[in-house]
């Protein structure tokens, strides 16, 4: 039988989907609740009406299905509020490993009489053993979990674990958290590589930031980077990111690998004036020329029309530091500022790549970026690359660098080491074999 709805009113609504896990509860020893809330939905129900609104969160539900188990149960808290009950144990790495799962599934729009809507989510987590279990202390730590991934700034996930409380002291344990991971060398550089599609040979990768919690395991560091902007501990943490990377690449010289690295800079180290001072120290200390290390600025701080960031950006360049603009084409694009911004690649956003072949006006934006590239000089990158089909498109529009989960995740230093070393493969074939 079918799992799928075919109306709304078949799904649980929140009296019964409670019910259905007051039931059911007894029968595992662990359970997990997840409330996912639909980011701004009333802005498609206010601009394209009910009916088109309703239609959006049917496909919605749908969706949800496919992503979880069998023995996963979905109802519908509210209008825009879904409920998923997972049974069993749940590491807080695997819960947020399905919240990734689920935010890039989702980054496929849905389309309805000419209609599209890219869902996004806030998602709370309360875990509870079956001993002293109460429906209503569950149900209530659920939702104070929602409330926080709503007030997040950079996550939009938030776990309460068993012993855990919904309190006003998160932010304190986070500042407290981020200076031991710091001090305890909890935090690690991770590695996607970014790939020649012509020959399928790794050259370079974006540095991405995990946290190895003690009891957790590896996680996202969207909480700790919050904590970062509110105490003002933003650049500590990018200047270890940037000894990272650069004592990474000493190790990949080692091995003898010739590759660039990237990280992703926040608006607060452009206004930073140690910002060119410690690149340059660190530069001469390594042994490793600035003109292997890549900046990667999301739309809006490239745009921004400060002086100070402006100088900064111009110093860089004339130090050989190559500058790249991230998530092109997500924002509002200026394409004034950008004519006149002095960089090295524009990345296009991994939305337009992962519907290339299903819309004509994806290929068009990304053909689009490719011409303001060349004009400018400058690589165009694209991010997102899940298929054969994708890369394929991709390659006859002369798109000649990528990366994404089709060559591999982000990884440790090792893994990427041995990655680049070898054929890249898809399942068990080389990935040449793979596209004939």
């Amino acid at each position: 039988m079918s799992r799928l709805h075919q109306s709304l009113a078949t799904i649980p609504n929140r009296y019964a989907f409670i019910d259905h896990i007051d039931k059911s509860v007894y029968q595992h020893m662990h359970v997990s609740l997840l409330l996912i809330d639909v980011v701004r939905f009333s802005d498609v129900t206010s601009s394209l009406g009910i009916n088109v609104g309703d239609r959006f969160l049917l496909e919605i539900a749908n969706r949800l299905i496919t992503l979880f188990p069998s023995h996963a149960v979905l109802g519908r808290i509210s209008g825009d509020v879904f409920g998923i009950m997972l049974p069993g144990k749940h590491t807080p790495a695997q819960l947020q490993a399905r919240f990734e799962h689920l935010v890039e599934h989702f980054k496929t729009p849905m389309h309805y009489d000419n209609h599209a809507f890219i869902a996004d989510f806030n998602v709370g987590v309360a875990t509870t053993p079956v001993e002293g279990f109460s429906l209503t202390r569950f149900v209530s730590r659920a939702e104070a979990a929602l409330k926080q991934a709503k007030e997040n700034k950079y996550e939009n996930l938030f776990i309460l674990g068993q012993e855990q409380k919904a309190d006003t002291g998160r932010s304190l344990a986070l500042k407290a958290d981020l200076k031991r991971a710091l001090s305890h060398n909890e935090l690690e550089l991770y590695f996607q590589p970014k790939v020649e599609l012509s020959s399928l040979r790794i050259v370079g990768a974006e540095c991405l930031l995990r946290w190895n919690h003690p009891l957790d395991g590896v996680l996202f560091p969207g909480p700790l980077i919050e904590a970062a902007e509110s105490y003002n501990m933003m650049n500590e943490l990018a200047y270890w990111t940037f000894e990272q990377a650069f004592r990474s690449m000493v190790k990949l010289d080692e091995q003898g690998f010739d590759l660039t690295l990237s990280v992703n800079i926040s608006p607060t180290q452009l206004y930073d004036s140690k910002l060119i001072p410690t690149l340059t120290l660190l530069s001469a200390t390594y042994n490793i020329a600035l003109s292997r290390i890549e900046l990667e600025l999301t739309e809006d701080v490239a745009l921004s029309n400060s002086l100070m960031a402006r100088q900064q950006l111009t110093q860089l360049r004339a130090l050989g530091v190559a500058i790249s603009v991230d998530d092109f084409g997500k924002g509002y694009s200026n394409l004034a500022y950008i004519r006149d911004l002095d960089i090295n690649a524009l990345k296009i956003d991994k939305t337009f790549v992962m519907e290339l072949g299903k819309n004509d006006v994806n290929q068009a934006i990304i053909e689009a970026a490719k011409i303001i590239g060349h004009a400018k000089g400058c690589e165009v990158i694209a991010e997102g690359i899940e298929t054969l089909e994708q890369l394929h498109l991709l390659r006859d529009l002369g798109i000649t660098v990528g990366q994404g989960y089709l060559f591999s995740r982000a990884v440790p230093l090792a893994d990427f080491t041995s990655l680049a070393s070898t054929e890249i493969t898809v399942g068990d074939s080389p990935l040449r074999r793979a596209l004939g």
